[in-house]
C-alpha cells in the first residue's frame, strides 16, 4: 500500500498507561509451582503489571493513556473525530470501551468503537486510522491498544498466567499537509481456520473435543503454546523481511522496529536471523509481560518518550495474536 493523495498523517502526541501494582516471579512462585528461572528462561519475563482493583481495568487504563496522548499532542478532546480502542478485554460489549473513553475525557460526539484482532490490535488500529484520515472523512483521530490481561486469566494455570501483563498504548493522529508523513506500507491478515489455538470461551458448548479435558476456568484465556510459538516465530520474520522488501527499505533506515512483546525468544529469533541490530528492535517484556494490544503502544511510548525515536524518523510496527491475527505499518514520523 502507498501513500493516498492529499495529505499526510502526522502522529501528534503518544501516551501510555500501566497499572502501579507490580507482579513478580518471585510472587508468582507462591501461587503455583513454577521458579523464576523457568519463568524467565521461556519467555524473558521477570516480572508484569497487573490491576488490583476492581475499579480498574481496561476503561481507566485506556482513558489515562489516551489523555497523556492528548496532553503530549496540546489537543482538547474535542477535537478528536473518532476513537478507536483495540482491545479483548473490554468490561462490556455495550456500549464499547471507546465510547465510554470518549466520553469520559471530553471527545464526544467523537464516533467511537471497539477493534477486536487480539495483540495485533494496535497495529491493525493505526492502519484504518491512517486510511480513514487520508479518505477525508476524519482529520484527527485517537487510537488504543488496551488489554487487562489479568482479569482473563485463570492463575491457577502456569503455562498463560506467567505471561500476561496490563497495559496500554495511545497516540493521536492528525491530518498533514506533508504527504510524506503517516503509514508507508501496511498489511492486515487473518486466519480463522486456527482459533483453536488461541481463545477465551464463553460457554461449554464453545470448547472443541480436542481442548475438552482443559482445567482452565470459563471466560479465561486458553492457548496451545507450542503451535503459537512456532507460527509466531516464523512468521514475525517473514513479516519484517516482506516489509523491508515491499518498501525497498533497509535495515539502516529503520530507527525502530517495534514488535508485539509475546515471548523475548520470538522477537530475538527473528532479529538474529535477519541481522537487525539489537538496539533498534526495542524489548521491554522482561518488566512489563505480554500485555495483548497494549503491548505495541506502550513500547512506542516509552522509545519516544526516551528520545530514541523522533520527527523524521522511520519506523516498523509488527505484530501477531489470536484470531489467528497479523500485521505490519511502516510509518514516517
Amino acid at each position: 500500500m502507498t501513500p493516498g493523495a492529499g495529505c499526510g498523517v502526522r502522529i501528534a502526541g503518544v501516551g501510555s498507561a500501566v497499572p502501579a501494582r507490580v507482579l513478580t516471579n518471585a510472587d508468582l512462585e507462591k501461587m503455583m509451582d513454577t521458579s523464576d528461572e523457568w519463568i524467565v528462561q521461556r519467555t524473558g519475563i521477570h516480572e508484569r503489571r497487573i490491576v488490583d482493583q476492581p475499579t480498574q481495568g481496561t476503561f481507566t487504563l485506556s482513558c489515562d493513556a489516551l489523555s497523556r496522548a492528548l496532553e503530549d499532542a496540546g489537543m482538547k478532546a474535542n477535537e478528536l473525530d473518532l476513537v478507536i480502542v483495540a482491545t479483548v478485554t473490554g468490561e462490556m460489549t455495550c456500549p464499547s470501551v471507546a465510547a465510554r473513553v470518549s466520553a469520559e475525557v471530553g471527545a464526544t460526539p467523537a464516533a467511537a468503537f471497539d477493534l477486536v484482532a487480539a495483540c495485533s490490535g494496535f497495529v491493525y488500529s493505526i492502519n484504518v486510522a491512517d486510511s480513514l484520515v487520508r479518505s477525508g472523512r476524519f482529520d484527527a483521530i485517537g487510537v488504543v491498544g488496551c488489554d487487562a490481561m489479568s482479569t482473563v486469566i485463570d492463575y491457577g494455570d502456569r503455562s498463560l498466567s506467567i505471561l500476561f501483563g496490563d497495559a496500554a498504548g495511545a497516540v493521536v493522529l492528525t491530518r498533514d499537509e506533508d504527504q510524506a508523513l503517516g503509514c508507508l506500507y501496511q498489511t492486515m491478515f487473518a486466519d480463522g481456520s486456527n482459533w483453536e489455538s488461541l481463545y477465551m470461551p464463553r460457554r461449554e458448548y464453545e470448547i472443541p473435543q480436542s481442548d475438552s479435558e482443559n482445567a482452565i476456568r470459563i471466560g479465561c484465556l486458553r492457548m496451545r503454546g507450542r503451535e503459537i510459538y512456532k507460527f509466531a516465530v516464523v512468521k514475525m520474520r517473514q513479516m519484517i523481511q516482506n516489509a523491508l522488501d515491499e518498501t525497498g527499505l533497509c535495515p539502516s533506515q529503520i530507527s525502530q522496529f517495534i514488535c508485539h512483546q509475546s515471548n523475548v525468544r520470538i522477537i530475538e529469533a527473528a532479529r538474529d536471523k535477519l541481522g537487525l541490530p539489537p538496539d533498534k528492535v526495542y524489548i521491554n517484556i522482561d518488566k512489563y509481560g505480554n500485555s495483548s494490544a497494549g503491548s505495541v503502544g506502550l513500547c512506542f511510548d516509552q522509545l519516544w518518550r526516551a528520545g530514541k525515536i523522533k520527527r523524521g524518523d522511520t519506523v516498523l510496527f509488527v505484530a501477531i495474536g489470536g484470531g489467528l491475527t497479523w500485521a505490519t505499518s511502516v510509518w514516517k514520523l
